[in-house]
């Protein structure tokens, strides 16, 4: 009986295939009259730098993109490295609040436009609040870092563990409680 062995490469390639063809992140910019306008990275923080590319822009490969949504502005779409493509980039600014912002281009000849979407996303450390106060379980809770309260708790269970302790002596040698 012969085995079939699948390899790695063509896996991936078929997951790869199958999330463009259902429309993963990968295809998730969309135009109008066939054009689409891709957005790289599709996630980004505020401050970082995106390019957008498309080739639905006929021949010249040029347009006027306007990432104004998201309060980046107007960019220009020059032609790129393949024929038939217009790349251009901008940069989103630092106050860019975190959500899903339409990046849209109007191509130099006609009048297609095409559209993408652009997800901000916040750093770890920026917007981040550390939690404070108490969790109301009506277990009780931290009083606080009292040293006093402390010294006593610790002087509580002190006490309580050296009487434990010479009560199960004695019992242990037979001298009652």
């Amino acid at each position: 009986m012969r085995r079939t062995v699948r390899r790695p490469a063509r896996a991936m390639a078929g997951a790869l295939l199958a999330v463009a063809a259902l429309g993963g992140p990968a295809a998730s910019a969309y135009g109008a009259g066939g054009g689409s306008l891709e957005v790289n990275p599709y996630s980004v923080e505020p401050g970082g730098q995106v390019t957008v590319n498309t080739t639905g822009c006929g021949k010249k490969a040029s347009a006027a993109g306007d990432a104004s949504a998201v309060g980046a502005g107007p960019f220009t779409l020059a032609p790129g490295s393949r024929a038939g493509e217009a790349v251009g980039r901008f940069r989103v600014p630092e106050s860019a609040q975190p959500g899903t912002y339409e990046i849209v281009a109007q191509c130099a000849e006609g009048d297609q436009e095409v559209r993408g979407d652009l997800v901000v996303t916040l750093m770890a450390d920026q917007g981040q609040v550390e939690p404070r106060g108490s969790v109301k379980t009506g277990v009780g809770g931290a009083q606080g870092r009292d040293p006093v309260r402390t010294a006593a708790g610790v002087a509580a269970l002190a006490v309580a563990a050296a009487g434990g302790t010479w009560l199960l002596h004695r019992r242990a040698r037979g001298d009652g409680i």
